[in-house]
Formats: C-alpha cells, structure tokens, sequence
C-alpha cells in the first residue's frame, strides 16, 4: 500500500487542522517545501498537499509555496485544494504536478470533470470526497452535499474518474485511528481505485488498511501521525539525520525492513 505524507498549507505556512477546523490549526514548519524535502529523505514516493485558504476561497493563495515544492522535488506531487475551473487546473499541470484533486467543484459544477478528461488523462485528474457521516462536505467543508458520497462516486466514474480520495472527516487528525468500516462502506459501493485518507494514527491503522486492499484501496495519505513521529521507522531516520553513531550497513538493512 503507497504511503503518501500530507502537507497543507495555510498562509504560506506547514499546518495542521483538526477535523478540518481552521480554528484548530498546528504550525508545524514556516515553509512548507522544507517538510516536503524531510519526507522525501524518508522515502515517500509522492507528496499529497492541499491549499487551504484555496478551499475556502476559491483562489490558488499559495500557488507559489506548492511550485516551490514542484520544481524541488524528484517525485510527483498531488494538489488540491480550490480548483474549481480547467485554467485553475492547466496551471498547476504545467508546472510539472503529476495529479490534480477536484473536491467542492465534483458537486457543483461535475461537467468540468468531464472538460478535464478531454484534455487530461485519469490518471491525472481525480475527484476527492470528504465526507461525514457519509454525506460529501463541500467548500473547506462548510457545507453540505445532497448525495450520498458513494452516489457521488458512482457519477463521477460514468464521467471517466477512475480514483476517489475518500476522507472520512470524523476522524481526520483526530490521531484516535482510521475510519475503517467508513473506508470499507465506501470502497465497496463506489468499485473504484480508492485513496484512503483521515484517521491514521499507527503501523496497526495501516495493517487494518491493507486488508481492504480487494476493493479497491491501493494506497493511504497520512498527516498528524507522520508530523507526530508515531512510527517507528521515523524514529530511526531522525536518528540517522542527527548523526547518531549507527552503522551504516545495519541501518540500511533497518530501512529496507521497515519499507518492505
């Protein structure tokens, strides 16, 4: 199952919220292409990031922070946040991002998905559902959808989307463990390539994960853990980066192990 590290970014800055909640943010690092630079130096084979005040607005607010992390990085790059037109869209495609996430924009205006794939192929536009209580929130999640989320997956996958984000919000940063049966509900009723996202708190979270891997979810985006170092594969290459005296050989014997 593909691990990729979140990072999202509100005022130019590496945060993290709590259910979504602006009010309850976490600054973690002021720029956030030096966390990006730190989980690749980890291993992550692509970064998931998300411009909040974009979600909120409507306006790429911190486009130059994601090309910055764009133009620095030898892996892809996931964006969402605030795309909600095909220009918003070509503008970070030609910048070099490998995939777009459509959120808000997939319930309001669901032809652009179908605009996007004329010109884009699957595996660079998909749709991201964050839902409570399975119903799709919209707009930084301030508002509701009137569908169910694997309803609004089913009609995203007559227009051509072949992956779903799915996010359950209860449990988004709440480092209490994944929304497993919510993932599974999804998974199951939508019968796409699923990203599971919001919740995981352990190696235990992942294991759970992995066993949903027959429906569909190939891969997990996580947040608060990684940034809380609740795994213990960080803790050894923290270690290694401050330079503690570990043999090199016994160590690189330890990634492999923790990477299999």
């Amino acid at each position: 199952m593909l691990i990729i590290p979140a990072i999202d970014i509100k005022d130019g800055k590496c945060v993290r919220l709590t259910r979504g909640e602006f009010d309850k943010q976490k600054i973690y690092l002021d720029n956030p292409r030096d966390m990006a630079v730190i989980w690749r130096k980890q291993n992550a084979k692509m970064i998931h990031v998300v411009d909040l005040d974009a979600a909120l607005t409507g306006r790429l607010v911190n486009f130059d922070k994601i090309r910055e992390i764009v133009t620095t990085l030898d892996i892809p790059v996931q964006v969402g946040g605030g795309l909600r037109s095909v220009e918003a869209v070509s503008r970070y495609l030609d910048i070099g991002v490998g995939r777009v996430v459509i959120g808000s924009a997939a319930v309001t205006n669901p032809e652009l998905i179908e605009q996007l794939l004329d010109t884009y192929s699957a595996s660079q536009i998909v749709v991201g559902i964050d839902a409570e209580n399975g119903v799709p929130k919209i707009n930084g999640w301030t508002e509701s959808s009137s569908m169910q989320d694997y309803e609004l997956a089913r009609e995203m996958k007559k227009r051509g989307v072949e992956r779903i984000i799915y996010t359950d919000i209860s449990c988004d940063g709440m480092m209490r463990g994944v929304g497993f049966e919510s993932t599974k509900r999804f998974a199951m009723k939508a019968g796409m390539k699923v990203t599971a996202s919001g919740g995981v708190s352990s190696s235990k979270d992942l294991l759970k994960l992995q066993t949903l891997e027959r429906y569909g979810v190939d891969s997990v985006i996580i947040g608060k853990a990684l940034y809380e170092t609740n795994f213990p594969c960080q803790k050894l290459w923290y270690n290694y980066e401050k330079g503690m005296n570990i043999d090199r050989e016994f160590s690189s014997a330890l990634r492999r192990q923790c990477c299999s």
